[in-house]
């Protein structure tokens, strides 16, 4: 099971820290992923981490959004900074079932068998 947290109400230009913990398995050796859904539109890669350290993020959040993990808390964290209107969405995250993601995959959400509820993150203008 995972657990998203740590969204909001923010203003543009603000930060927050979203987390994603997994209880009952282990991130090590998936891949973890964030992806968005905001209203009328359909589900969007946000960026992954892998365990073994790289991560990759979509080009409209890169330079804004970063992407760490804890091992000892099983807990993979996405850092959102500078936020904007358009970032506006429910925050899903996700991670793979039995091992890494090959990196032709990791955006798509099908990609991922594991998901969290989804945390919402709102960014006034």
């Amino acid at each position: 099971q995972l657990q998203a947290s740590g969204g909001g109400l923010v203003q543009a230009g603000g930060s927050l820290r979203l987390s994603c913990t997994a209880s009952g398995r282990t991130f090590s050796r998936k891949t973890v992923g964030w992806f968005r859904q905001a209203p009328g539109k359909g589900r969007e890669f946000v960026g992954c981490i892998r365990w073994s350290g790289p991560t990759y993020l979509s080009d409209s959040v890169k330079g804004r959004f970063t992407m760490s993990k804890d091992g000892t808390k099983n807990t993979v964290y996405l850092q959102m900074n500078n936020l904007k209107p358009d970032d506006t969405a429910v925050y899903y995250c996700a991670c793979a079932g039995d091992s890494e993601i090959i990196l032709s995959r990791i955006r798509e959400s099908d990609a991922y068998e594991y998901w969290g509820q989804g945390t919402q993150v709102t960014v006034s203008s």
